[in-house]
């Protein structure tokens, strides 16, 4: 293991651990303003402008640009977050990430949601929007409604198993420290 955290130490594996925590980072954020956004711009909507001018079309417009705002953003804070931080510390939280089966379980039920609403959405609302926003924002209520779904899975009692992460050793820094002390 200890050759393992040797290698880590490569530029090539620094650059491998920020690219994978800023894909989680940018999973993360979409799932996130994807469920925000929908109640956030029906409230903002409905307070302003009164009923007539509330659209299917611009609640499901706002939910890919919100989608699409916290994919960025959340990209942004991870690669900023990471991108100078020491190696060895970016290559723990990596591995935690990697075996955070909750985290994982949460991703599947929200591609899983995406993709169903991508389709069912433009189904059941043919007439009602533009044919982008359709398949993109229901894309995106469609992720939301599938985090909802595993957070229910998760309350009612049916938590994702538990994966013990293999321990990691100290960053050589640490190592040789202690070594000399």
């Amino acid at each position: 293991m200890t050759d393992n955290f040797a290698i880590s130490a490569t530029p090539q594996a620094h650059a491998a651990d920020v690219e994978f925590l800023v894909r989680r980072g940018m999973t993360k954020g979409y799932q996130l303003m994807s469920l925000l956004t929908p109640p956030l711009y029906a409230t903002f909507a409905l307070s302003r402008y009164g009923r007539a001018q509330f659209s299917v079309n611009r609640l499901l417009r706002a939910t890919w640009i919100g989608g699409g705002a916290g994919m960025a953003g959340g990209g942004a804070f991870e690669y900023a977050r990471t991108v100078y931080s020491n190696p060895e510390k970016v290559r723990a939280r990596r591995i935690k990430a990697v075996y955070d089966t909750s985290s994982i379980r949460a991703d599947d039920h929200s591609t899983i949601g995406g993709i169903l609403f991508a389709v069912l959405t433009p189904a059941v609302l043919w007439k009602r929007a533009n044919t982008i926003n359709m398949v993109l924002g229901g894309a995106g209520i469609g992720s939301a409604v599938g985090l909802l779904a595993h957070h229910a899975r998760t309350v009612t009692g049916d938590p994702a198993p538990i994966v013990r992460v293999p321990d990691i050793p100290p960053p050589l820094s640490e190592q040789t420290s202690k070594e000399e002390h």
